[in-house]
């Protein structure tokens, strides 16, 4: 049966006009992108919501404070170096060690690395860390030992040594006075929880410091890199026996010097020559060539002491070390002194050229 078009109002056999297909097609494409900028949001609200290292990515300064790396950028780069050995990592989970398995994270690998930097930069507690990473603060702990000992394992590994034709060819004209100097060496103190032990506060109580501490000998080449860091003794060591029992005794030869305070008496020990400031005694007074060398010497050393500084900058140490940590602050304290080559430039400007 025929129907009248018109009678009817409607051909159901008739095709749409092309300017209405282009405004439907529009306005899906209006609405695909429309919907892939609010995904964009979304993805930026939760980088913006969760607390990790990405949301910081866009600030170099935000960097430096939670990590003390100088720029992302300088992060990244150390991130790539430590990446690879991590299918090495051993993982330290309710008080045991198992090797590192595919789904076994609280947290993005990076992110893990992130909250430990935190902890060694700003020394926040456990309890903080867990709040910002929404985390417990057992997983907190976990993660801290975790990467103190991965790390402590794999920037140990690097030989931070330099062989002495390095150390020349690197040598700051400063050191035209004192061009055999192989390395500068300083000890420094963290304070620590006084024992409950009678026996073991004599031991750790360090007169200099009027306070328990950790010890540890540090050297530094004289362009302004580490290159011996000893572990952590009892504070009431004396320089001379921690110098002996730090094993760099065995990485000098006659060919070298090294600099040193005046109460590093060693001289019976070390098989090569040393400069140290002149000692001032009651009998007699400097001569004017023993006053130039001890101002010169005192001029070069001071660089060793802001080393350090740049090591005590991990807020970490600021605070006094509880007990309950004494079995992994020698793996912190090593990772902080080997990141000072990694994290930031020269100590003097003028050494990077």
């Amino acid at each position: 049966m025929d129907f009248d078009v018109e009678r009817t109002g409607h051909d159901y056999c008739s095709v749409p006009e092309a300017s209405a297909v282009d405004m439907v097609l529009h306005e899906n494409e209006e609405l695909t992108r429309e919907i892939e900028d609010l995904r964009k949001q979304l993805d930026q609200t939760k980088i913006t919501l969760r607390f990790g290292l990405q949301r910081f990515a866009g600030s170099d300064e935000d960097i430096r404070f939670y990590t003390r790396f100088a720029t992302y950028n300088h992060l990244m780069a150390f991130w790539e170096l430590i990446e690879p050995a991590m299918h090495r990592m051993i993982r330290v989970t309710n008080s045991k060690v198992t090797k590192e398995a595919g789904n076994t994270r609280a947290l993005p690998a990076i992110d893990e690395f992130f909250l430990f930097m935190m902890h060694l930069a700003l020394g926040l507690k456990q309890k903080d860390l867990g709040h910002r990473f929404h985390v417990h603060q057992a997983t907190v702990s976990r993660i801290i030992t975790t990467w103190a000992n991965f790390l402590y394992f794999v920037l140990g590994s690097v030989c931070i040594w330099m062989p002495k034709e390095r150390v020349r060819a690197h040598l700051p004209e400063e050191f035209h006075l004192f061009r055999d100097t192989q390395v500068i060496l300083d000890c420094t103190e963290i304070r620590c929880q006084t024992p409950s032990s009678l026996l073991l506060q004599s031991e750790v109580f360090s007169n200099y410091k009027s306070h328990c501490t950790f010890k540890a000998l540090i050297g530094m080449a004289p362009h302004g890199a580490i290159t011996f860091v000893s572990g952590l003794y009892a504070g009431s060591i004396s320089d001379r026996e921690l110098f002996k029992q730090s094993g760099i005794i065995n990485l000098l030869t006659p060919g070298m010097a090294i600099m040193v305070d005046k109460g590093f008496l060693i001289d019976s020990l070390v098989p090569c020559k040393i400069h140290r400031p002149v000692f001032l005694t009651k009998e007699k007074q400097m001569l004017p060539h023993e006053v130039t060398h001890t101002q010169s010497v005192a001029r070069l050393r001071v660089h060793v002491e802001r080393l350090i500084r740049r090591v005590k900058e991990h807020k970490l140490f600021d605070a006094v070390i509880p007990l309950s940590i004494s079995g992994s602050i020698n793996q912190l304290f090593t990772v902080a002194c080997l990141l000072v080559n990694y994290q930031c430039g020269p100590l003097v400007k003028a050494w990077s050229h």
